[in-house]
């Protein structure tokens, strides 16, 4: 069904225009809609697989013929002497106007061709005992595990099982080249990683657990930690380690009133992923060279920050790395008894290695060169927090007589999507040369699908997933996953309207509590709440005021018996033309509450000088975090409501969601998963949505930016990060190309470009 009535209007679905079709939607999920033959309940269908059209509700497989309205002469009335055509509603047209563009398919690339995973080893024992306990390994695999002396590094791609290559080569060195155990370092990127490979090795044959206990297993910072604790004990204890980010976060205020830097203002939280980036890459205080005045701001409060923390004697996580590798280049005699109790080192997730930790693997592996770094270049994203794939990628620089495994066997994903994610990946420039192979193919190609705008995004990938639930699917199978926390908006508002189960990252934040958008909502608070006193306090750092105004507005309230906003028209500044522009911005604050919120949201941004606000207190310094960014997506949620309350209620209910959500998560066993793409690294789906994928989301605007400076190593990032999200997916992979984005035509992400031009 192409039309539907609401209240007496019909509507049209090849006469309305595109960007209606959420509105539409909406109105049908809130029972405005009805058949214009039977006049039961219909609702629009909007989906990935099939056009949108109205459905009974009732009964979803009705299906009333379309009313055909003959040619009517018109009818005319008169007023004032004058003939005049009296207006109907037009539901014949000749022309579509609708643009609604169907999803299409990504053809493979290369043919399927299954590779049997057998043991090519069988004439090692061991290797043979695996396989009867049902690990078998791959002739790539099986290398890697026997290749025990000297230097190796294993180029492991995305699902080629290199848990299980750490694991079975771990417990081939105990038990047939009886090595001893407390010579071998095992390090993991996780706490939880180590425990599932310990858990592994028990389940292997002739592994005891006094054996694998005396391995030495864990993360950097744990293994690292214990050697300061076991030599300078007083001066690290835990007691003096600064767990909480809101501790190092206080230091940072602290210091950052000297710079009269305001805790509302500045990106506080951003300074110290700086200073943990410089610290990672061994850069102290003296060694920063700012490239921007917000990282001359940071770099001050760098300082600050490591002269605080000496004086008291306090030190983070991020020192128990440069203390450690400070502690060995001072004393050879440690390093030495270090060197001669390790012998050999088996590293996981080597792309992701900083240089603090490159630099304390080259101490320590100094004397017998028995490293095993284990990971793939395709998936080095982690370059913000001080990551390098340089050292995957320029390996044999360090360990010149080491030797390469690829294990190249993908026991993850269809062929399908195997094939699309290796085209996608080979175009980077910098990177191993390697391809993947599918054990399997699922006949389901990878699909694009194109909705008008982030809102109708969520609605057709909700709907998907409860079309498929409906057919047996557990919430469990979907993951979906994007650039960013912020681009999670409009999926988490509609699933949390929906009543299916869904979990989120514990540390995401609730989009209407980000900074910016705090702010002008605070401006619409105020509006319809003169009185607001947090309100008030959230706006005056707009307006460039201090905290301090607060004490006087208060006490001009009472004088002049006026609400605290009437106040603001009295404060007193050194600056004349300053309180002049207060007296015209409380007339403009108190007409708000009559516009339409995006009406409103744009006075804020222009004739409230947002805006200028942003770029004069440096919040769009920041490569990755544009304020003004969130005001964007801001003005893309207010276009659903026709009043500011129901905007602000709307806000403040899902931020309330957004906690309940992550109570919840805790004892969902059935969940679908919503997730950035760096959180899902190492992750797997059976059906994966990517959101969002346009120029300037994926790849990320900062690193278009860099491209058109002629640097392409941001690109690549994005590209890797790409690669990741395709590859989390096992059966399905659905990708999102909206047409528009944060109220703007957006285009196709340029990583699809080779799978989408035509082959000649």
């Amino acid at each position: 069904m192409k039309s539907a009535m609401n209240q007496n209007q019909r509507v049209i679905l090849d006469q309305v225009a595109r960007e209606q079709y959420q509105r539409i939607y909406m109105q049908g999920k809130n029972g405005e809609l009805t058949c214009p033959i039977c006049k039961e309940k219909v609702r629009l269908l909007l989906g990935i697989q099939e056009t949108p059209h109205f459905y009974h509700i009732n009964s979803p497989d009705k299906s009333c013929p379309e009313p055909v309205i003959e040619n009517i002469e018109p009818v005319f009335v008169e007023r004032n002497g004058f003939r005049i055509p009296q207006g109907r509603t037009l539901i014949n047209t000749p022309k579509s106007t609708s643009l609604f563009r169907p999803a299409k398919t990504l053809e493979c690339p290369t043919s399927f061709k299954k590779t049997e995973r057998t043991n090519h080893l069988e004439q090692d024992s061991y290797l043979g005992k695996l396989a009867a306990n049902g690990v078998i390994l791959d002739k790539s695999q099986a290398a890697a595990v026997v290749e025990t002396e000297g230097s190796l590094l294993v180029l492991a791609g995305a699902g080629s099982g290199k848990t299980r290559v750490l694991t079975a080569r771990t417990a081939y060195m105990l038990d047939v080249k009886k090595i001893d155990p407390r010579t071998v370092m095992l390090v993991t990127f996780t706490s939880k990683a180590a425990g599932e490979m310990k858990n592994r090795l028990l389940s292997y044959p002739e592994m005891k657990k006094d054996q694998i206990n005396k391995v030495v297993t864990g993360t950097f910072h744990s293994i690292f930690y214990r050697i300061l604790m076991f030599h300078e004990g007083r001066n690290w204890s835990s007691d003096r380690l600064l767990k909480k980010d809101w501790q190092r976060d206080k230091i940072l205020k602290e210091a950052g009133k000297e710079l009269e830097l305001s805790e509302k203002e500045f990106a506080y939280d951003l300074a110290l992923q700086q200073i943990g980036f410089w610290k990672n890459s061994l850069l102290f205080p003296h060694e920063v060279k700012p490239a921007s005045d917000w990282e001359e701001k940071a770099a001050f409060l760098y300082k600050k920050y490591e002269e605080y923390k000496n004086q008291q004697g306090l030190f983070d996580f991020d020192d128990m790395l440069i203390g450690c590798y400070q502690l060995l280049i001072s004393t050879p005699t440690l390093l030495e008894l270090y060197q001669n109790r390790f012998h050999y080192f088996l590293i996981d997730e080597f792309q992701d290695i900083n240089k603090v930790q490159y630099e304390l693997i080259k101490l320590l592996s100094g004397k017998h060169k028995n490293v095993c770094a284990v990971g793939d270049d395709d998936q080095a994203i982690y370059s913000f927090r001080g990551s390098d794939p340089r050292y995957l990628l320029e390996f044999e620089k360090d360990f010149p007589y080491a030797k390469m495994v690829s294990l190249e066997q993908n026991y993850r994903s269809s062929h399908e999507i195997v094939s699309v994610a290796n085209e996608m990946i080979s175009k980077n420039k910098i990177r191993r040369s390697k391809k993947m192979h599918a054990q399997f193919e699922s006949k389901t190609p990878p699909i694009l699908f194109f909705p008008y705008d982030e809102e109708e995004e969520a609605t057709l990938i909700v709907t998907d997933i409860q079309e498929k639930i409906v057919q047996g699917a557990n919430p469990s199978d979907f993951a979906v996953l994007y650039r960013t926390n912020a681009s999670s908006r409009a999926i988490f508002e509609r699933l949390a309207s929906s009543n299916l189960p869904f979990k989120i990252d514990i540390d995401s934040e609730a989009f209407y509590e980000r900074r910016i958008v705090k702010s002008v909502l605070s401006f619409l608070k105020i509006s319809k709440h003169e009185d607001d006193h947090q309100a008030l306090s959230d706006i005056l750092p707009i307006l460039f005021l201090k905290q301090t105004v607060l004490k006087d507005l208060k006490a001009e309230s009472i004088l002049k018996d006026c609400t605290y906003l009437e106040a603001l028209s009295y404060v007193k500044t050194k600056h004349a033309f300053q309180e002049k522009k207060v007296k015209k911005a409380v007339q403009l604050i108190r007409s708000l509450k009559y516009s339409f919120p995006l009406k409103a949201i744009e006075t804020i941004e222009k004739e409230l000088g947002f805006l200028d606000f942003l770029k004069k207190r440096g919040n769009e310094s920041n490569q990755q975090d544009k304020g003004s960014d969130d005001l964007k997506d801001l003005k893309v949620a207010a276009k659903s409501f026709d009043s500011i309350q129901a905007l602000l209620s709307h806000a403040e209910h899902m931020s309330a969601m957004n906690k309940e959500i992550k109570n919840l998560s805790k004892h969902f066993s059935e969940a679908i998963s919503l997730s950035t793409i760096h959180r899902a690294k190492g992750l797997e789906y059976k059906n994966v949505y990517i959101i969002g994928s346009v120029d300037g989301s994926l790849p990320h605007d900062y690193a278009l930016d860099s491209s058109r400076n002629g640097d392409f190593t941001a690109l690549e990032e994005e590209r890797r990060l790409f690669y990741v999200a395709m590859t989390r997916a096992k059966h399905e992979l659905l990708i999102s190309v909206p047409q528009n984005r944060r109220g703007k035509k957006a285009y196709p992400t340029r990583f699809l470009t080779p799978l989408t031009k035509k082959k000649k």
